[in-house]
């Protein structure tokens, strides 16, 4: 297998994977477990996105990285969006191992004002909204900032989402092919 697990104790960074409680936009726990993965190709960028971040004095904050393809059907039967939910039979670049949904930390361990919480399906999440505070969208452009010169990709639609450029080279994982089931 190529994930990779992060954890805090390896990584100076928060995770909070959201989809392994209820506190996400299906109200329902779809992760068992709060492992969190990421595939072994987007290391070195995950590892660049830490230090830029540490040299502004923040910290990053996971909220979703590797998601099996299972847990990818759970969302979108909640919510069937292709703007925000990528349909499973495409496949979404969690799926594989090569995402991150996350925002940033100030040294006070406490979330940057990005004008939108995560999974806020709404055009507010959109990256060039206009209609959020202009200290929310300073914060957004400093994550954009720190990640694409860390070599990820980022999606229009989420200013929380960021994936490897060519995602869709990489192949689905489901909860089957881990060693340590997720679901």
């Amino acid at each position: 297998m190529n994930l990779i697990k992060i954890t805090k104790k390896k990584y100076p960074i928060e995770i909070d994977l959201l989809y392994a409680t209820k506190k996400n936009f299906t109200g329902k726990q779809i992760y068992k477990k709060k492992d969190c993965y990421l595939h072994k190709s987007a290391i070195p960028m995950f590892e660049k996105s830490i230090d830029l971040a540490n040299k502004l004095n923040l910290k990053l904050k996971i909220f979703d990285a590797f998601r099996p393809a299972e847990a990818q059907w759970k969302l979108w039967e909640h919510t069937p969006d292709d703007n925000f939910i990528a349909h499973p039979k495409k496949g979404s670049p969690h799926s594989r191992g090569v995402a991150l949904d996350l925002t940033l930390l100030n040294n006070k361990k406490k979330e940057l004002d990005m004008g939108t919480g995560f999974d806020n399906f709404t055009k507010k999440s959109f990256h060039n909204n206009k209609n959020i505070s202009k200290n929310a969208q300073k914060n957004r452009l400093i994550l954009l900032e720190i990640m694409l010169a860390a070599g990820w990709d980022f999606y229009k639609k989420e200013w929380w989402h960021y994936q490897l450029f060519n995602s869709k080279k990489y192949k689905l994982i489901t909860n089957n092919m881990l060693k340590k089931p997720m679901m």
